[in-house]
């Protein structure tokens, strides 16, 4: 018998056919710990002071009736085996016990059978047990996200939809569904590890949960998003002040392993009924609002407007034809020729990627570039514009023609990459380009994000004979600290401070400054998104190296920029 132990109510039986079944247990090895009851009161004190293993009966005794007893158990909703053990043999005397929920019936008088019934009887509640764990499981497991316990996109839409007004008579009230994106976590996983991200995105849940009530559901729905559906709202006043509260849980620092982190949100929002009546439209709705805030500053949110649904679709349209255009090599380079101010000559040209779309015709980068760093499309692109500049920048060498070097431009994910070492000596053995004629432009932003890592891989991207342009300086970080220990070669000024130059008096002031530190630290100046006279004649009186922008020329074909090049040794170009 596998249970040595057992404790059993024993009712209606004769104190010595008690005794008896008790030699009997014990001689099969069996513990039994038992309490002898005659009354329905014995046996509903017992139940309420102690807990037992089965209840064994006799079939009808003086003062208390099976029948009664089993009902007694159904009221105290026990689950545990109800036993006959019987003297009765007419079988269809306790055939109404069976069917009213008996577990067996056994002749009196056979311990060992009774033993076996008792044993299936606990065995098939252990199962019964375990079952509704393992059910348990699996649907925590389906609904409800690991990590932070809150619920999964599929619950969600279950319960929102439940709790969206009623379609016909919300009596004024509205509701609103927030898409929540969490910036930097990349950074920080790649930096840190996941376990200082996992360990921020459950200090985030707990603070949004703060807002979970009968008339909100939170729900996390991958990596950093999570979901808001606030109902009993009134207007939507109301939900741009409960945007503001939610985007006020991030400002205070996250405290994890006694470091400070720090992250902005980003948030979408849609609007019930006015962008939508199901949840399903509600959540595309402000996914795709989400979507329009990584244009602007973080910790932002932004309405659903009708005319994000045609950029939604226009959206979905180039996302699928992604990885289509990149096998189909319809990525084409166009360049902007880079002057020199001593010598007005046509130095250089920035190599700039456009997409051939067979549907949508010419499209610049940033109809394509924000989607292909979201599916990592990013990393395949800028290795062909790396090879097709390398290629190009390698026949203007050989052909004596053409500007003396190339630009191209690396993104935040290609720094991060190891890759990216690899990836320039291998366009550069396939090409046989001069690797003094290759620059790769990196932007100050994403090279101040990982000061460290930046300068590691800049220092074998310069052990190779590469140069380095440090894109926007000036506008969005104070690098100046850092300026002397990154291995740059040349600083290009950001846009905003040259648009600035005529209506700014401080932008000349800020110029000035940069060219100076720039030449005292043995750096070369440039000037990009030159546009007016006036911008220009600045630059050169500020000393600036060189310069670019449609004052000069847009980006061209390569085919169209040695025209360009010869108009400026007859003195005819700009």
């Amino acid at each position: 018998m596998p249970y040595g132990k057992l404790r059993l109510l024993i009712a209606g039986h004769a104190k010595a056919d008690v005794e008896r079944l008790s030699a009997d247990f014990g001689r099969n090895g069996v513990q039994l710990t038992y309490q002898h009851v005659n009354s329905l009161s014995d046996v509903q004190s017992a139940l309420d002071t102690s807990s037992w293993d089965a209840v064994i009966t006799e079939y009808s005794m003086t003062g208390l009736d099976a029948m009664q007893l089993l009902d007694l158990l159904k009221a105290c909703h026990q689950t545990i085996p109800f036993i006959l053990y019987t003297s009765v043999a007419d079988e269809q005397a306790v055939l109404p016990l069976l069917r009213n929920g008996a577990n067996d019936c056994v002749p009196k008088g056979h311990s060992t059978q009774l033993m076996l019934a008792i044993d299936r009887e606990l065995e098939y509640l252990d199962l019964k047990r375990r079952k509704r764990q393992a059910d348990s499981h699996i649907y925590r497991m389906t609904y409800y996200d690991e990590l932070t316990g809150l619920p999964k996109h599929n619950l969600f839409q279950e319960k929102a939809a439940s709790l969206l007004p009623d379609n016909d008579a919300n009596d004024g009230m509205i509701a609103a569904v927030y898409f929540i994106d969490v910036n930097r976590l990349s950074r920080i996983n790649s930096k840190y590890g996941y376990s200082i991200s996992n360990n921020l995105i459950q200090q985030l849940a707990s603070r949004l949960s703060i807002y979970s009530n009968k008339a909100g559901i939170l729900a996390r729905i991958e990596g950093g998003n999570f979901v808001f559906l606030k109902t009993g709202l009134t207007s939507a006043d109301q939900a741009q002040t409960f945007a503001s509260q939610l985007l006020k849980l991030a400002t205070a620092p996250f405290i994890i392993n006694h470091l400070e982190f720090y992250i902005t949100l980003n948030i979408g929002i849609s609007l019930y009924p006015r962008d939508g009546r199901e949840i399903e439209v509600l959540l595309a709705n402000a996914e795709n609002a989400l979507f329009s805030t990584k244009r602007s500053w973080p910790n932002t949110y932004k309405f659903y407007i009708g005319e994000m649904g045609e950029a939604l679709s226009q959206k979905a349209r180039i996302e699928q034809s992604l990885q289509h255009a990149i096998d189909d090599k319809e990525f084409i380079l166009h360049y902007q020729p880079v002057i020199d101010l001593k010598t007005d000559s046509i130095v250089g040209a920035e190599a700039l990627v456009r997409w051939q779309h067979p549907e949508l015709g010419l499209l610049s980068p940033d109809k394509f570039v924000s989607l292909a760093t979201e599916s990592g499309s990013i990393i395949k692109i800028g290795k062909r514009v790396l090879h097709e500049a390398c290629r190009q920048a390698k026949c203007w060498q050989d052909s004596n023609h053409g500007p003396a070097f190339v630009t191209v431009n690396i993104s935040a994910i290609e720094l991060d990459q190891l890759q990216l070492i690899k990836h320039v000596a291998e366009a550069l053995q396939i090409t046989g380009l001069d690797p003094a004629r290759l620059e790769l432009e990196i932007s100050e932003s994403v090279l101040m994000q990982d000061i460290d890592g930046s300068i590691r891989i800049l220092n074998k991207l310069k052990e190779m004979g590469i140069r380095v342009v440090m894109d926007n300086f000036g506008t969005g970080y104070s690098s100046l600290n850092y300026l002397r220990r990154l291995p740059v070669d040349t600083i290009k000024i950001g846009q905003p401070l040259v648009q600035d130059i005529a209506s700014q008096s401080d932008t000349s002031v800020i110029i000035t400054a940069i060219v100076t530190l720039a030449r005292n630290l043995g750096m070369q100046i440039r000037a990009g998104n030159v546009q007016s006279r006036t911008q220009l004649d600045f630059l050169q009186k500020a000393n600036c190296h060189h310069v670019q922008g449609f004052l000069f020329s847009p980006p061209v074909s390569a085919e169209n920029l040695l025209p360009l090049i010869e108009q400026c040794k007859t003195g005819t170009f700009a």
